[in-house]
């Protein structure tokens, strides 16, 4: 069966990296030793403590599961191939319809952080700007309506 692939830039891979180490070396012993000392406080039956912390070893451990599958089956996003066409990677400038500029980089959907300026290609906005040009005009339905974008500048 084939794996999903995820297309990150070089810097998001990074820093998963640094959180699947942190996870790893730190974290992983950390909550082992909160359910240790939970255990010996008072046994594992109607201990909040004990339970806070399994809930906390799974979710570490889940994460790092998650982390290892998107590491081992990342597709680092290369330099735009098509300069001047929205590609995974590159910046893009953009005026909406109220005259307000953002600036957005399309990114995978691991890396995807809207507050960061970094929309995911999967997203209504970066699937429709992907491919566009400057000067395109183009409307994108997302989940509060319909919007119209110009597109400004791509770097």
């Amino acid at each position: 069966m084939n794996q999903k692939k995820y297309d990150i830039t070089s810097e998001g891979l990074e820093k998963l990296k640094a959180e699947y180490e942190l996870l790893v070396s730190t974290s992983r012993q950390e909550v082992a030793d909160k359910i240790k000392r939970a255990r010996e406080m008072g046994g594992t039956e109607n201990n909040a403590e004990y339970e806070d912390a399994k809930n906390e070893q799974a979710f570490i451990e889940g994460r790092i599961s998650s982390l290892e599958n998107i590491i081992l089956n990342a597709r680092i996003i290369e330099a735009p191939h098509q300069p001047g066409v929205v590609e995974l990677g590159d910046k893009v400038l953009i005026r909406t319809q109220d005259g307000k500029v953002d600036r957005y980089t399309i990114v995978g959907t691991t890396e995807a952080s809207p507050v960061d300026g970094k929309i995911s290609c999967e997203s209504p906005v970066g699937k429709a700007l992907l491919g566009k040009k400057k000067g395109d005009k183009i409307e994108v339905r997302t989940p509060a309506g319909i919007i119209k974008l110009q597109i400004i500048e791509v770097s």
